[in-house]
């Protein structure tokens, strides 16, 4: 078993909010690298409303892509009922469930109030476990909101007990606009860790002011052996002013792999997959350890 888990979110996360037109065709083929690199576990799309996010209107077509592709644990993200509705037609390992820990980001983001998210929650987990889907139950805005400002840890632990108790197979921490610092991580991991007990935690950073590293290496210090990363760090949330993209899965590999801490990732299999998760950005890439390989490889 490998030390931890990296889950790609750059077919989904990464671009979403870009301009530039990225075709079915390319987004298959960037998922298709990051499983030859050794990434399983891949954020492929999101069934969200296509006149709100255009980037995300072929979700169904890119699932039907990827269908095919060994080794692949395809995840989508779902906003609401209606989003299910329509993925669940796919054979998906995992779907997403964004809430946030503010009402503000809430009602931004999804167009509802954090409690009316929960109750859709609840129905969805209940049908989830019929199709035999699993469910994660993401939080956004954990550190912090561009919106209401600082985030109390009681306001996101309270989310936290309430998604376990709905019965979400894993629970996600993100801090959507890249503000959190390492000694706030690992405080609040450790607290979510405690109240997850058995059910698995993962953080989603974004390297929005350049701790990204830094706040995964606390995370993991904290116990949090799971990591949502997009590969050259290209991505951000439409309905969050200021927000970056998202620490780069190569920084990430490159950082733990270093430390002998195994990701069963193939690292120059990974940064062929950056480079091309690069080349479907209209914006700079955050990837920090990219750049620095690939001097060296032309040197």
């Amino acid at each position: 078993m490998q030390d931890v888990t990296i889950i790609d979110v750059s077919p989904r996360d990464g671009l979403q909010i870009d301009p530039k037109s990225v075709s079915t065709e390319e987004k298959a083929t960037l998922v298709q690298m990051l499983v030859e690199s050794g990434v399983s576990r891949v954020e492929v799309t999101s069934f969200v409303r296509p006149e709100k996010v255009p980037q995300m209107a072929d979700a169904s077509a890119v699932i039907k892509a990827v269908s095919s592709f060994k080794g692949l644990e395809p995840i989508a993200l779902i906003p609401n009922l209606k989003g299910y509705e329509r993925a669940r037609i796919h054979q998906l390992s995992e779907i997403n469930w964004v809430s946030s820990a503010t009402e503000t980001f809430n009602n931004k983001n999804i167009g509802m109030s954090i409690e009316d998210n929960l109750d859709q929650f609840k129905t969805v987990v209940k049908q989830a476990k019929s199709d035999g889907v699993k469910t994660c139950f993401s939080i956004a805005v954990s550190f912090g909101c561009p919106y209401e400002g600082d985030v109390s840890e009681e306001q996101v632990l309270a989310l936290v007990q309430k998604a376990k108790e709905a019965g979400a197979d894993r629970i996600s921490i993100a801090d959507t606009i890249g503000i959190a610092t390492p000694d706030q991580v690992e405080r609040l991991m450790g607290k979510v860790l405690q109240i997850a007990s058995d059910t698995p935690v993962a953080i989603h950073l974004h390297d929005t002011r350049g701790l990204g590293s830094a706040n995964a290496y606390s995370a993991y210090q904290a116990g949090i052996r799971i990591f949502e990363t997009a590969a050259s760090g290209i991505g951000g949330c439409p309905f969050a002013p200021g927000a970056a993209g998202n620490l780069a899965t190569e920084d990430l590999v490159y950082l733990f792999e270093r430390m002998n801490i195994d990701t069963g990732v193939d690292f120059e299999k990974l940064l062929d997959a950056a480079d091309y998760a690069a080349s479907l950005s209209s914006k700079k890439p955050l990837g920090r350890i990219r750049h620095v390989e690939r001097k060296k490889i032309r040197g």
